[in-house]
């Protein structure tokens, strides 16, 4: 850590393939058997070994089921296994039964990948959690999740809660912009800077991408000096190779952008800041049980 007064932040990956996000939804053939998502994740893992840091990986459920050696490997190199869904469809297409139904899911390809299940956290894909989805929440308790991290605290194209706190919080279920200290899930956002009235996404994903590094640093340092953050990325951005496809203009720029300056961009971050599990985070800044 180069920074004094630092607080400690996460560095999570959402283990999902090429062919899963919301962008790429329509545009893939169902009997594409191309994937990127095990060159990617090695490649994390190696780079995580190299700087010794233990990171979270939200595991979508269809990874876990197609790849469960990758699962093993996560966890053999010490890091945390939470949950991303299971088939990656938006909490949007969602109702409390299927969702309820994708927990369960995932739980039984971790099982069938490890002989056991851990995972007391949730990252919705797409960070669809919104006001629209809040009922999320109550799911989410009931099938044994602790914490949460898919409020992205600020309104960005398809997603996003406008005035969502920026720290650990948690969310009031029936409005995910306020804190309930009875809330049942602590809520773990990924990293959103504040200058004034204006908010900056520098969390990871396409803004790790598209932003540079110098910008991403200055905002992470103003951050870490308040309270913990949480980094984010894909394996997908992570495959110098990623296949291409036909998309509008905007998608193919937000899919396809600066991908070869990913890991370098990462392997600085990793070196600037001390590093712990999401988990590990929460059990020192916010107890996990809620206030009585």
């Amino acid at each position: 850590m180069t920074g004094s007064g630092f607080h400690p932040a996460a560095v999570s990956f959402d283990i999902e393939d090429w062919f899963h996000p919301e962008l790429l939804r329509g545009h893939v053939a169902p009997d594409d058997s191309r994937s990127v998502v095990r060159q990617g994740t090695h490649a994390i893992l190696l780079l995580l070994e190299r700087r010794r840091v233990p990171a979270t990986f939200f595991v979508l459920g269809d990874v876990a089921r197609r790849h469960p050696d990758l699962v093993r490997a996560i966890e053999a190199g010490g890091h945390e296994i939470a949950c991303h869904g299971m088939t990656h469809r938006p909490l949007w297409n969602l109702d409390r039964e299927s969702f309820r139904g994708e927990l369960r899911d995932f739980r039984a390809a971790i099982r069938a990948a490890l002989g056991h299940d851990r995972a007391v956290g949730f990252r919705a894909p797409t960070f669809s959690l919104d006001r629209s989805t809040a009922w999320a929440l109550d799911v989410l308790s009931e099938e044994g999740f602790r914490w949460d991290s898919s409020v992205f605290p600020l309104r960005v194209g398809l997603y996003g809660v406008p005035g969502a706190p920026l720290g650990i919080y948690r969310p009031s279920r029936s409005n995910l912009a306020r804190h309930d200290p009875r809330g049942a899930l602590v809520e773990f956002p990924v990293a959103v800077g504040a200058l004034g009235p204006l908010r900056l996404p520098v969390a990871g994903g396409f803004y790790l991408r598209a932003l540079p590094l110098a910008l991403i640093q200055t905002t992470l340092d103003r951050i870490a000096r308040r309270r913990p953050f949480a980094l984010y990325l894909h394996p997908w951005e992570c495959a110098p190779d990623l296949p291409r496809v036909r998309l509008a203009p905007a998608d193919a720029f937000v899919t396809y952008c600066n991908l070869g300056t990913v890991m370098r961009k990462l392997d600085a971050l990793l070196g600037r800041y001390a590093f712990m599990t999401m988990s590990g985070i929460l059990e020192r800044y916010a107890p996990l049980a809620p206030a009585a």
